[in-house]
């Protein structure tokens, strides 16, 4: 590293979707951002998620607490996409706005859609339903077996590599830096000290490491976490987009329009550790699902199947919040909410370490839920 880059306000550990968005909303807070990521950044969960911004699709029984702070960060993300589109000097960074269907097959299947839309609505948020032949007006590629339909108008889609490469640029162009194949392996003082023997000097430390961060010294008490395994394809139509223009979903399974003839089916959940080979199983399974509802997935050009892990805690919510050691602080184990909610822990994270109260959306979150013996 050159003079010029031993020093930094905030060195992000990590660079990834959250790391790279929390550098970038430093930068523009005025900060000197600088990433340290061991690998090439965007190479992890980042470029195997398929990118729903989907804060009711996602509602999971367990995961509640989590609502406001996605609820919060969709609300932005108009925003967050703007500024970003201006920073970087490109007109389109990926995001698209698809809405979803959440969608069943059979009598079992609309029971549950039934509990999905009920759990919903005691959370206050509304869910419209949609007859089998509404839907498929609205998506002509369902199959006509469908059986019942919820649609989420608001929910939207983000292509997560184009996203992450749009990050990198806007944080070189506001001042900032990144420094691929640079892993961090020790916190000290006032520094980080990376692998090849440079030592950095930083105003404040984030780590933003998501399930590849483990072996960082000097973090104080730590936030647990554990990769979970995901499977998931990329295909696209010969013929150019149109097959389905919205997000379906059929839990667990998934297809993603980006918008130009390009599809994602996702995706699997496996505790694996960190496996990250592709099975035929996982692959015969969400294509044959995906085509009961969208037959025409069957004619789709198969480009890329990969394995990815997504950073779990105990809990399944992230730790985003000050570590125990001083002017560091912790934003990860996101698990399938990174993309989602990247502008929200970017905006909030960077407010924090700006000398402003901590949001209580964060609360949730708050890394001190795992340390000590209650814990």
């Amino acid at each position: 590293m050159s003079t010029a880059e031993k020093s930094a306000d905030v060195v992000v550990i990590g660079g990834g979707v959250i790391g790279l968005s929390i550098a970038w909303r430093a930068c523009m807070r005025g900060m000197r951002a600088l990433v340290l990521e061991a690998g090439e950044i965007a190479h992890g969960a980042s470029r195997h998620a398929a990118g729903m911004i989907a804060p009711v699709a996602e509602v999971a029984p367990g995961e509640e607490r989590l609502l406001g702070l996605a609820r919060r960060s969709a609300e932005i993300y108009p925003e967050f996409i703007a500024a970003l589109a201006a920073d970087c000097g490109r007109e389109h960074v990926g995001y698209t706005r698809c809405g979803t269907l959440m969608v069943a097959r059979d009598r079992d299947e609309a029971e549950a859609l039934e509990r999905e839309r009920a759990l919903r609505e005691r959370l206050g948020i509304p869910v419209a339903p949609l007859a089998p032949s509404e839907a498929r007006r609205r998506e002509p590629g369902l199959a006509p077996t469908l059986r019942l339909a919820l649609d989420l108008p608001d929910d939207h889609a983000v292509d997560p590599r184009t996203l992450c490469s749009a990050l990198a640029t806007a944080i070189v162009r506001r001042g900032g830096a990144i420094r691929e194949h640079s892993p961090a392996v020790a916190l000290q003082p006032g520094a980080v000290r990376v692998s090849r023997g440079t030592r950095v000097r930083a105003g404040a430390t984030v780590i933003a490491t998501g399930a590849l961060g483990g072996g960082l010294a000097g973090v104080g008490e730590p936030v647990p976490s554990r990769p979970v395994k995901g499977q998931i394809m990329r295909l696209h139509d010969p013929e150019g987009p149109g097959l389905v223009t919205r997000v379906i979903r059929f839990p667990p399974t998934y297809v993603v329009p980006r918008g130009d003839g390009r599809y994602v089916i996702g995706g699997t959940s496996e505790e694996r550790g960190l496996d990250t080979t592709v099975t035929a199983g996982a692959a015969l399974s969400l294509l044959r699902e995906a085509a009961e509802l969208v037959p025409g997935i069957g004619e789709l050009v198969l480009d890329e199947f990969t394995a990815g892990t997504r950073p779990g805690t105990p809990d399944n919510l992230p730790a985003i919040g000050p570590a125990s050691v001083e002017r560091v602080w912790w934003a990860t184990g996101h698990y399938r909410g990174g993309v989602m909610l990247a502008p929200v822990t970017a905006e909030l994270l960077v407010a924090a370490l700006c000398g402003e109260p901590v949001d209580p959306l964060l609360a949730p979150c708050d890394p001190s839920r795992f340390w000590g013996a209650a814990a």
